[in-house]
């Protein structure tokens, strides 16, 4: 589970008189791992994902990783991928669990078609498989045509076609709406690969 610096000196400050000098030594012993600044997790084998939307938020797990859980794209992620609004900019944090990213997406887009999972009695955010496709097209570099789109998204993105041809067009296409980016508009005009 992970804590807050501020929760665990609270705890600490009812047992201890300086609770700042106990949780370094419980970090030094290895009782806790500190993730990033402010952030400590008691589980050294959490999974990564958990930890995504403790180490910058308000945001979600989508791109890539999300992609990749959902196998439409054939390669394992490494870095855990999330969204964000109005930061402004890209985030990228290396800690003890892993690689975190974390890039914008239109605000009026956020909120839509984003789900709670739980693993282990954690919960987590994540995009649906529409939604995370959505999130990585318009992150991407913009393309011209259907034709420069179908190549970037089987070629280059390696997305699944079977899986592809499986989503919710319907889903997929009023969230395309919601961004305002020429690879998503073209996204409304493909059909099937």
């Amino acid at each position: 589970m992970y804590f807050r610096s501020w929760e665990i000196l609270e705890r600490l400050s009812r047992d201890y008189k300086q609770p700042d000098i106990k949780l370094k030594q419980m970090v030094k012993k290895g009782e806790l791992v500190k993730v990033v600044r402010g952030l400590y997790e008691d589980d050294r084998n959490a999974s990564p994902h958990l930890l995504a939307g403790a180490i910058y938020g308000p945001s979600y797990i989508s791109f890539e990783y999300a992609l990749s859980r959902y196998g439409l794209i054939p390669e394992r992620v490494e870095t855990v991928t999330s969204a964000t609004f109005r930061k402004g900019k890209n985030k990228l944090y290396d800690t003890p669990f892993g690689m975190f990213s974390y890039s914008d997406i239109p605000a009026l887009a956020y909120p839509h078609e984003v789900t709670l999972e739980e693993e282990n009695g954690r919960v987590f955010q994540v995009a649906l498989p529409e939604k995370a496709l959505c999130d990585t097209l318009y992150k991407e570099r913009p393309v011209g045509s259907v034709k420069a789109l179908r190549a970037l998204m089987f070629e280059d993105l390696r997305i699944d076609a079977d899986l592809f041809s499986q989503l919710d067009k319907d889903k997929l296409f009023s969230l395309a709406a919601l961004y305002s980016k020429k690879n998503l508009q073209l996204l409304v005009r493909m059909r099937e690969p």
